[in-house]
């Protein structure tokens, strides 16, 4: 038989998708309106919901091992889980690179020193994101949404034909961010809507009203980006997903 029987329409799949902003803006608040999430914690943002409200949660995941038992028992028991949180891939970061400091014999100060050195800490850091990263996609190849939390840091970006500049990144190191930017659907940034107030000659201020929004579309001063079409800014507001339109399958549960 050809392998050309085997040709078909690509179906819509639940979401892979990151979420970064700075502290409090409702990142956490954000992915609980996902379908019956479950969180993964390595840092306590449920308290900002109220608890008639709150989702189901693992305990916080404070070593490697607890982590990893918690995404094992996801990806091999039975449960009715629909999306995965996991809140927040930046403290995992954190945990990764204790681990990997602690765990070397020869007992480094710090990750640069780690594994004799050279960037071969960073790699080992990365490659434990790419286990969570691996773990992820069989949930989501189960039927599952997943759902990554960021803090969100600014990284200047050098290029031979441009001027330097400024942009929103995920605060993580750089082989680490390509497991929650490259292979996702979606990358979302959490902002306040801002604007400027003042004359021309005078120095301006920010003035915000407090109403969020969050940015997906492809842009040069953010690591966004989405495959729904999304263009413009979306309202972010406390208790709606501001993808229920825009991604199919969320429409279908």
């Amino acid at each position: 038989m050809s392998v050309l029987s085997s040709i078909t329409k690509p179906v819509d799949r639940p979401v892979i998708m990151t979420v970064l902003g700075e502290a409090g803006l409702g990142k956490t608040s954000l992915a609980a309106t996902f379908p019956k999430p479950i969180f993964i914690r390595t840092e306590d943002g449920l308290q900002a919901i109220p608890e008639a409200s709150r989702p189901d949660a693992f305990p916080m995941a404070d070593t490697v091992e607890s982590l990893m038992e918690q995404l094992g028992a996801l990806v091999h028991e039975e449960h009715d889980y629909k999306t995965l949180v996991i809140d927040s891939v930046t403290q995992l970061e954190t945990m990764f690179i204790q681990h990997i400091i602690e765990n070397d014999p020869k007992k480094p100060k710090s990750i640069n020193q780690a594994m004799g050195g050279y960037g071969a800490g960073m790699s080992a850091v990365a490659a434990l994101h790419g286990r969570v990263r691996k773990a992820a996609k069989m949930l989501n190849d189960k039927g599952m949404h997943i759902v990554f939390i960021a803090h969100a840091d600014t990284e200047t970006i050098e290029l031979p034909d441009q001027d330097p500049y400024m942009r929103y990144s995920l605060r993580l190191g750089k082989k680490s961010m390509s497991h929650y930017v490259d292979n996702v659907d979606l990358v979302g940034l959490v902002k306040l809507q801002m604007f400027l107030k003042g004359d021309d000659d005078k120095r301006k201020k920010a003035i915000s009203t407090g109403q969020r929004v969050i940015t997906a579309t492809t842009s040069a001063s953010s690591v966004t980006k989405n495959r729904y079409g999304i263009t413009q800014d979306l309202p972010c507001e406390l208790g709606v997903n501001p993808f229920i339109n825009y991604i199919p399958s969320l429409t279908e549960q």
